[in-house]
């Protein structure tokens, strides 16, 4: 999606571990340049979709955690998905992204009213 005055952005997957092997998707924006806008567009439909990998910045928030404007590396895994979040260079994100979290804490801490 290209926003006049605003800058391109495209929808992904952030996935969290939780222990016992479930996992947690936040569906987020990730604000990305505009050339990687017209180049994930041209071959969304197409083969070249599964590998596709670009950099960009998360575009919105997430429950409790101040990851807003995090840096954010996507790739798409699966011709059928969107691109997932895969690996982050701030350190809350990366954390989010590769700790196994203990499953009812994080429920308990995303379903509190202040998150």
């Amino acid at each position: 999606m290209q926003v006049p005055g605003q800058g391109a952005f495209v929808r992904a997957l952030l996935p969290v571990h939780l222990t016992g092997g479930h996992s947690f998707r936040f569906g987020v924006w990730v604000s990305i340049s505009s050339a990687d806008l017209q180049h994930a567009s041209s071959v969304w439909w197409e083969d070249d979709y599964v590998g596709l990998a670009f950099e960009g910045v998360l575009a919105n928030g997430i429950g409790p955690w101040n990851l807003l404007g995090g840096s954010v590396r996507l790739k798409v895994l699966d011709k059928d998905q969107l691109p997932y979040c895969v690996s982050s260079s701030d350190d809350a994100l990366h954390d989010l992204l590769t700790l196994t979290w203990p499953r009812d804490e994080f429920f308990a801490v995303l379903c509190s009213p202040t998150a």
